[in-house]
């Protein structure tokens, strides 16, 4: 059984930074991906950041892009999407989540496992 904890949200200025990590525990090899997504208010949830486990390959939305940097540390079984530049359009509960990654626009082609979210603010 896969379990994904997120933590790091929090509210932070426009133009800031944060780091949200997700420990993950019973991660399966058939789960070729891991990432992030997020969910406005009122909005859709919207796929950010997936990093492939087979080679280590990432994808962004087009919306985080240059912006945004997913990564991983095996050791400690956690994946952590560091965020610069937050703009308050950035606002929104982030969900770290397992499955597989695409090169196409949206991200994530299948999604497996969730997590419970972390919400960000981005707001002077």
């Amino acid at each position: 059984q896969v379990t994904l904890v997120e933590s790091g949200g929090g509210l932070v200025q426009p133009g800031g930074s944060l780091t949200l990590s997700c420990a993950a525990s019973g991660f399966s090899s058939d789960s070729n991906g891991i990432g992030w997504f997020r969910q406005a208010p009122g909005k859709e949830r919207e796929g950010v950041s997936c990093l492939s486990s087979g080679d280590g390959s990432t994808y962004y939305a087009y919306f985080v892009e240059g912006r945004f940097t997913i990564s991983r540390d095996n050791a400690k079984n956690t994946v952590y999407l560091q965020m610069n530049s937050l703009k308050p359009e950035d606002t929104a509960v982030y969900y770290c989540a397992t499955g597989s990654c695409t090169s196409g626009g949206s991200v994530w082609y299948t999604v497996e496992n969730w997590g419970e979210g972390t919400p960000v603010t981005v707001s002077s």
